[in-house]
């Protein structure tokens, strides 16, 4: 039996309210607090198949909103909101789960809020962040400017990403997570962009990239949790 979806808010610092989604299987230990896109909300397809996958694998989620994505407004929050945003939410899970090993990141910008938010100062709790197509760079823009906070990060990382990823050139990508060291670590899918969609002369479904994206992202998280 799949486990539902129980809808909550929580406040930031500046007495805003964000929206959340927590999912806590059965047996569950451990819990990945999933930040979304620039793009698209906690609710995209692509973040509930998420927490889906994971609370098959026995891993609790907790997604939440930006409040930029709360107002419907296109533009980003500021990273300084961002990040708050991505504290209040890491506190919010360990409040309702104290028990649970935690471990945070997410999609394109919100992972990269994530890993900004830790680097300023360590999320309470949190053992590893795990990131799902880290934008690296803007599109047709190569450069490793955003992976130098990564450096301040003292926690395990891990970074999942597609080949054809038009925001993560690999080239530069893989040096800069070698130089991280034993705490970071890749998994690339072969012919998958920055949405894990591959094309269909790879021979591959995305159904079969999200599959393994999952059993990469669970087994790394019961590790950390570990």
């Amino acid at each position: 039996m799949t486990a539902s979806a129980e809808p909550l808010t929580f406040e930031l610092e500046n007495a805003q309210r964000v929206s959340g989604l927590l999912i806590v299987p059965p047996g569950a230990r451990a819990c990945y607090v999933l930040a979304h896109g620039a793009g698209a909300g906690m609710a995209h397809p692509f973040m509930a198949q998420v927490s889906a996958g994971l609370a098959e694998r026995g891993i609790a989620s907790l997604r939440y909103q930006f409040p930029y994505m709360e107002r419907r407004a296109k533009r980003p929050d500021p990273p300084a909101l961002a990040q708050a945003t991505v504290r209040a939410a890491t506190a919010e899970a360990a409040r309702r789960l104290p028990a649970f090993a935690l471990v945070a990141g997410g999609k394109s910008f919100g992972g990269r809020m994530t890993s900004q938010a830790q680097s300023l100062a360590p999320l309470p709790g949190v053992r590893g962040l795990a990131f799902l197509g880290f934008p690296l760079h803007p599109a047709g823009k190569p450069s490793e400017e955003r992976a130098r906070h990564l450096f301040d990060v003292r926690v395990p990382m891990l970074f999942l990403q597609g080949s054809r990823d038009a925001l993560a050139d690999l080239a530069l990508l893989r040096p800069a997570i070698d130089r991280l060291g034993e705490r970071a670590s890749l998994h690339v899918f072969d012919e998958a962009d920055h949405s894990f969609h591959v094309p269909v002369r790879s021979g591959r479904r995305d159904a079969d990239v999200r599959r393994d994206l999952l059993d990469a992202l669970a087994a790394w998280i019961l590790t950390v949790a570990a």
